[in-house]
């Protein structure tokens, strides 16, 4: 395992350099966009944050993931396909494993840390224009 994270490190690290390196900044901002858009769509609901309520409404988690998944879903193919030709240009081979563990750490971690804080600035947003309007 560790052998794994040594080779992926060391690739992504490769990967800011050369072919298709586009790829590292376009995955992530497309998934803080859907990141922004459920956000918001959260605070206007008066939902919890994305990510906290994941952990803290069991009842809810399935549905929180899966609406996640479809968010960032087709971000997350693109991504895995698009490191599977990079992977094949530069190294020669095509490695799914380091292609899917890339894809996520570029789709879905910026969504998961970007639409809790968004939901959270919203809302506080929109609680100070309560305020100055009751003033």
């Amino acid at each position: 395992m560790d052998e794994f994270f040594s080779w992926l490190s060391n690739h992504f690290v490769g990967r800011v350099d050369g072919p298709m390196k586009f790829r590292l900044l376009l995955q992530p901002a497309v998934a803080v966009f859907f990141a922004i858009r459920d956000g918001l769509n959260d605070a206007r609901h008066g939902n919890a944050p994305y990510f906290w309520a994941i952990f803290t409404e069991p009842s809810r988690r399935m549905e929180l993931i899966l609406h996640g998944w479809k968010a960032v879903g087709k971000v997350f193919f693109f991504a895995t396909v698009m490191d599977l030709i990079y992977q094949y240009l530069v190294v020669g081979w095509m490695y799914p494993l380091a292609a899917l563990s890339i894809a996520f750490i570029l789709a879905f971690v910026p969504y998961l840390l970007m639409r809790g804080p968004v939901n959270r600035i919203a809302r506080a947003f929109k609680m100070l224009q309560k305020e100055r309007t009751l003033k």
